[in-house]
Order: structure tokens, then sequence, then C-alpha cells
């Protein structure tokens, strides 16, 4: 007998530098909500590859939040720190291509390099990198792996700038050559790069719709040419609003987010449905009932 074919599958992933905070719950509470409002599955990934900023058994803390909230996966958690295999794999086919070159650069090269052409780097992102590696490490000790964004684009026709739709935010486009530069599929210090570990598991996992916070509006375009370049399709995406701290910035662990306190769960989401401009269930309904209630809606309720 045929297995079904599963038009939407989505998945949180998150990182275990900590429990969750009401941040995360509101980025997990709108995956979930969009994944049941399509009638699809959802999944779990936990992101620890960047083993120094993971703390010790929090991976298992956020898995016992998500199942206090009634938010459990359709599938088996999956951790990067056990895909490893795949990502050099992954690697290897961008290496074999010639769309992967060995970098010798520091931050603070890219950085010097950047200012010298006069190019100002706005807070909170990293410097354009200006390709000094792209030809040759001239005499520079291999570092990172970057890919050749310019030779991809080429190769495959890309347009440039890239263009998507974002289910909330709308048309979104940007020149990932000129905006981003070269960007790192494996770090100096051995470890993998974000952008690589989620394209390949998104796709390892199935992943056709993709609902995160829009401070990773950012990264949708990188990820775009690296499922080009690895011959993977390109998931839907969604970018929901910030939860912000009282600064201003994202809520976060780094800006001292408290971790979510969960002795009343229904409390957390009814909290985290209001940052979704969700409306309360019913006096006295169990999480189950609000969580149907709100799948309900889901679809109807402008953001």
């Amino acid at each position: 007998m045929r297995e079904l074919l599963v038009r939407y599958i989505g998945r949180f992933a998150p990182s275990p530098t900590g429990p969750l905070h009401a941040g995360s719950l509101v980025a997990a509470l709108a995956s979930w909500l969009d994944a049941r409002a399509h009638g699809g599955q959802w999944r779990v990934r936990i992101e620890d590859v960047d083993t120094p900023r993971c703390v010790p058994g929090a991976d298992q803390i956020i898995l016992q939040q998500l199942a206090a909230c009634g938010l459990v996966p359709d599938a088996p958690v999956m951790w990067q720190s056990q895909r490893s295999v795949a990502y050099q794999a992954a690697l290897d086919t961008l290496i074999a291509k010639g769309w992967a070159y060995p970098c010798g650069c520091s931050r603070k090269e890219i950085e010097d390099a950047q200012e010298l052409m006069g190019h100002a780097r706005e807070r909170h992102t990293a410097a354009v990198y200006p390709g000094t590696c792209r030809d040759g490490l001239n005499g520079k000790v291999a570092r990172a792996w970057r890919l050749n964004v310019q030779r991809v684009i080429a190769d495959l026709k890309l347009a440039t700038p890239l263009t998507w739709q974002d289910r909330l935010l709308g048309p979104q486009q940007q020149d990932v050559a000129q905006e981003v530069g070269d960007f790192v599929l494996r770090r100096a210090d051995g470890l993998w790069a974000y952008q690589l570990t989620v394209v390949v598991d998104d796709a390892a996992q199935g992943i056709t719709h993709i609902v995160r916070g829009a401070d990773l509006t950012d990264n949708t375009a990188r990820q775009i040419v690296l499922q080009h370049a690895l011959g993977l399709p390109t998931p839907s995406y969604m970018h929901t609003p910030l939860v912000l701290g009282e600064n201003g910035e994202k809520l976060s662990k780094q800006n001292g987010a408290e971790a979510l306190d969960l002795s009343d769960p229904l409390l957390a989401l009814k909290i985290a449905a209001q940052a979704l401009s969700l409306n309360e269930p019913s006096k006295g309904a169990s999480i189950d009932q609000a969580l149907t209630k709100w799948t309900k809606v889901w679809l109807s309720v402008p953001r």
C-alpha cells in the first residue's frame, strides 16, 4: 500500500543554549499551529552543532517544555550533532563542482578590508566578504570553507537579485553576492556553519514550510542559493514578528531572557498566542482545547 503524500511538513529548530523563553515559545507555537492548520506534520530539530554555546541537558529541557505545552512532534527528533557525515557530503559536493573554496582570512582581516574599501558595517551584521581567497590562499593557512556565490549564481543562471515570496512579509529580494558575499560553510574552528546545516537538514526532514522569527529573514536568500547549489527543494517561508525585550532588542538568551515559567503551561501558551494576535480560549479550556481553537482560526487571523 502506497504512503499518502504529505503536502505540509513544518518544523521548530531550537538551539540548546538554555531552556525555551517567551520568544522561542512564540516561534514554536506559530510553527505548530501553521502545520496543524494545513493538516500537516510538525517536526523538531535540535540545532546543537555550535557546541561551545550549547548547555548540557538543555535539549531535554526544551523537549519537556514543548511537551508540557502540548507541542509534540510527529516524528523522531533530529539532533544536528549526529549529522556531520551528511554535512561533509554536502560540502564535498560543492567542492567537486568548484563552488566551495578554503579561506584563510580572520574576521578582523575581513573587517579591515571592508573599511579600506569604504564599506561601513551595520550593527548586528557581519562584514561582507570581499573574496580575498576566492582565487587562492596566497600563502594563508586554510581556516574555513566558503561558498563561491558569484560562481553558483552564474553557473546556475540564478536571478540577481534573488527574489522570493514570504507568506507574511510579502515579496523579498537580496543580492547575495553584493550584500553578503561568499559566506561560510564550515567555520575556522571546524564547526559546521548554520547556513549549510539548516539547508541539508530541512531537505533530510522533508520540510515543505518554514515558520520562524523575523530575525532570520535575512538568511533566506543564502539558504535558497545553497538549495539550488545542492539540488534541494526550496520550502515556503513565513517570518513572524519577534518578541522584544524591555530594551527594544529581540528577546533572546543572550539578551537576558528568562526561562519559561511553566508552572502554568496554559498561561504561557496564552501569552505566546497573544503575541500572534490570537484571542484567549474560553474560560476553563484545557491546553488541547486552546490549541484546537487557535488552529481553527490561525489562517484567518491578520498579522
